[in-house]
């Protein structure tokens, strides 16, 4: 009998005091703070570094609390719901006379988070991974996977698996929270059936024998 394929890539999110150390850090990195900003945005929002250098003032929706992305990775245009911790750094931002909402640009966004991080004592961290802990956020909230792909622009439900790595904790009440990851699970396990796609080996976050 074969054994359950091991995924071992590796899982990286915040832990401990990272979040708090990482922004008192980014706080006053040399680019008035914008990289600071940028990490929460990239928390709140599960977006790309490239899409958050690309975002331009024109493209938000402030009536509907949504950013336009018009180009992206899977070849179609998505909104992005706007939490109201995204709204408030809009709102701290200046308007530049170029339309973009950040000077920086996505080769300097890797640079200056690496120092950031190196400032904060924090290792093994990268700006990806902070997409990660933001999808992974989003299904602690109890969105199930329909929903948290509609915001991350996920169109392969394999990747989105890749993405989402759930602390149990967080979620609030045992009962809660198994009722949210069954759901969220079996939700997955349903779509990737009626997607004709190959179930993989993702194992339940609160099973250790049970995996699509």
């Amino acid at each position: 009998m074969s054994r359950p394929h091991v995924n071992d890539k590796k899982d990286r999110r915040l832990v401990g005091d990272e979040e708090k150390r990482l922004l008192t850090a980014a706080g006053v990195y040399g680019d008035a703070g914008e990289i600071a900003f940028i990490i929460t945005w990239a928390i709140e929002t599960a977006m790309r570094r490239g899409k958050i250098t690309g975002m331009r003032w024109e493209h938000l929706d402030r009536k509907d609390r949504v950013l336009l992305i018009p180009e992206t990775k899977n070849g179609t245009p998505r909104q992005v719901p706007l939490s109201t911790v995204a709204l408030s750094i809009l709102d701290a931002l200046p308007r530049r006379i170029d339309g973009r909402v950040f000077a920086i640009h996505a080769a300097s966004i890797s640079r200056a988070f690496a120092e950031t991080c190196k400032a904060a004592g924090i290792e093994g961290l990268t700006f990806h991974d902070l997409r990660h802990e933001a999808t992974s956020r989003l299904f602690e909230k109890g969105l199930n996977p329909m929903e948290v792909a509609a915001i991350t622009g996920h169109k392969t439900l394999q990747m989105l698996k890749r993405y989402t790595h759930l602390k149990a904790k967080d979620l609030g009440g045992e009962v809660r929270v198994t009722m949210h990851i069954h759901s969220a699970f079996f939700i997955l396990m349903a779509m990737i059936l009626a997607a004709g796609e190959p179930l993989g080996q993702f194992r339940h976050p609160l099973h250790d024998q049970l995996y699509l």
